[in-house]
């Protein structure tokens, strides 16, 4: 009989790898001495166009991308949410 590849359900009912994959592999990070929320867009999910406050040039839709917010603002945790910014990859890392 052949193998199923098909994923199990977890019988416990948590299954926390598909809650990662639902934050998108959020992470914090700190650069000038303030801490920021930093969460991956893949190709797939990049569906608007955006422009990268690090390079002033558009994100094409369809790229990959990162979405980056304070983590530690003091306006509170909604305002630093509508602060956020789409950046290139790689213009958030030589930022």
């Amino acid at each position: 009989m052949p193998r199923s590849h098909r994923r199990r359900p977890d019988p416990s009912g948590s299954d926390e790898s598909f809650d990662r994959l639902l934050a998108g592999w959020k992470r914090t990070e700190t650069r000038r001495g303030r801490e920021w929320t930093v969460q991956p867009i893949s190709a797939m999910q990049a569906l608007k166009e955006y422009r990268c406050p690090g390079c002033t040039r558009t994100i094409a839709p369809g790229t990959a991308h990162v979405v980056v917010w304070r983590a530690d603002g003091v306006m509170g945790e909604s305002a630093d949410l509508a602060a956020r910014r789409h950046w290139h990859t790689h213009c958030w890392r030589i930022a």
